[in-house]
């Protein structure tokens, strides 16, 4: 279903109004509409296409989903693809792909789902009426601040999760699922960051539409494009965190596994000469020495035990038992 909304100097004169008006609407240089259309139809994209004359081939890109964050300018307009990011219960990467066409006058967003949430992206065109008036460039800036705010709470999850990470990788009792854990957390981050990246790219090339963005706009643009800068300098610093956590557990492993080798051959030691000493004491032979002792049984199974109590107090001191 297509939403509209009609704003003239700032305030709303107009809620779900007929999409097949949006052309009339638009010839007043004071209006500023936003159509919002969720999971768009091959009808709906053609309807929006006609009433805002746009290029066939830009309603033809935003049929086809997935795609990376970019921009592509057209004459009246432009196509942002842009994704909004955020995190569920169970801390799985949830990305709601939004296409918008941005122009002087008009904003357009469609939704794919999982839908991007837009009630607070309403709010704010609220609560700055008078910014409303310098037309599609305060409204694009809105939905692009709404998307980026989303990718900081992001990325305090992500640190919350790499602390906890750390922690598992130091604590007295191994987990043992942590190098899964870890692999996991990464793997998202690395989604994460190539979906914020473009966006650096994205905002530097609308900045430089002087007709679109105006002088008025440009700090809360220079603003927006800060918070993705700092977005990617933490998610970087959370991926270092993450490599170096990982490196620390394999580590850790292989210092385990060191010390059950040496546990291991400690107890080998310690068993190999009473082996050797049954072996040659159980050899019948007529001739075998100390074959008619009395004590000879005895004997042997106290050098045995002998043997063993001195082995295992030699490698208790080193540090091998």
């Amino acid at each position: 279903m297509i939403r509209t909304r009609h704003y003239r100097h700032g305030e709303i004169v107009d809620e779900e109004f007929s999409p097949s008006t949006i052309s009339d609407v638009l010839k007043d240089p004071d209006s500023r509409v936003w159509v919002d259309v969720e999971s768009p139809t091959d009808d709906e994209l053609e309807t929006i296409g006609s009433e805002f004359n746009l290029h066939p081939l830009s309603i033809e890109d935003a049929k086809h989903q997935h795609q990376r964050p970019r921009v592509e300018f057209f004459e009246t307009y432009f196509l942002v693809v842009i994704h909004g990011l955020k995190l569920d219960d169970n801390d799985e990467l949830i990305d709601s792909e939004l296409h918008v066409f941005a122009g002087k006058g008009f904003l357009v967003t469609l939704r794919y789902a999982p839908a991007f949430d837009l009630a607070g992206l309403e709010g704010r065109w609220r609560r700055q009426p008078e910014l409303t008036k310098e037309g599609g460039g305060f409204l694009l800036y809105a939905l692009l601040d709404e998307a980026v705010d989303g990718y900081m709470s992001v990325v305090e999850r992500y640190e919350d999760l790499s602390d906890d990470i750390e922690d598992a990788v130091f604590a007295d009792t191994p987990d043992p699922n942590i190098q899964e854990k870890i692999f996991r957390v990464k793997r998202q981050v690395t989604v994460f960051r190539r979906l914020v990246m473009p966006m650096r790219e994205i905002l530097d090339l609308v900045q430089n539409q002087p007709g679109f963005v105006t002088d008025k706009l440009l700090p809360y643009y220079r603003d927006v494009a800060d918070h993705v800068v700092r977005t990617l300098e933490f998610i970087d610093n959370i991926r270092d965190l993450l490599t170096t956590a990982l490196e620390a557990q394999l580590s850790q492993v292989s210092n385990r596994l060191n010390v059950v080798m040496k546990q291991l051959t400690g107890w080998a030691a310690i068993l190999l000469v009473p082996t050797l000493i049954a072996g040659i004491y159980g050899m019948n032979f007529d001739n075998m020495p100390e074959l008619h002792w009395r004590i000879g049984y005895l004997g042997a199974l106290g050098t045995m035990l002998l043997s063993g109590a001195v082995l295992y107090t030699v490698f208790k001191r080193k540090g091998w038992l």
